[in-house]
């Protein structure tokens, strides 16, 4: 697991549509899924105050099924999270490639 910056295209309820990274962009072949993980906030030394929460006790992750937008490539599995704080996306897991239709 690591942290990159990556943009994402989102639309209006805020579900990714398209993402540009390493330069390249790409679209999603698959219906976006998202999950809650529990972020380690007893082994960081980050104090939250009273009533501030959201996006600091949890990760927002999405798994987004992608392929080069202008040609035709492998299909890749990535996840990304969304910090509402800093309002950016990071790709956080580069899962296995996929050949299209598997």
């Amino acid at each position: 697991m690591f942290t990159e910056s990556i943009q994402v295209s989102c639309a209006p309820n805020g579900v990714p549509l398209r993402i540009s990274w390493n330069g390249c962009d790409y679209r999603l072949v698959a219906e976006p899924q998202r999950w809650f993980e529990r972020r380690k906030w007893w082994d960081e030394n980050l104090r939250i105050p009273r009533g501030i929460g959201a996006g600091l006790v949890d990760y927002e992750i999405w798994r987004l099924e992608i392929t080069p937008a202008m040609s035709r490539g492998p299909m890749q599995s990535i996840d990304v999270s969304f910090d509402p704080q800093s309002t950016r996306w990071r790709l956080i897991r580069v899962n296995q490639e996929m050949p299209i239709g598997a």
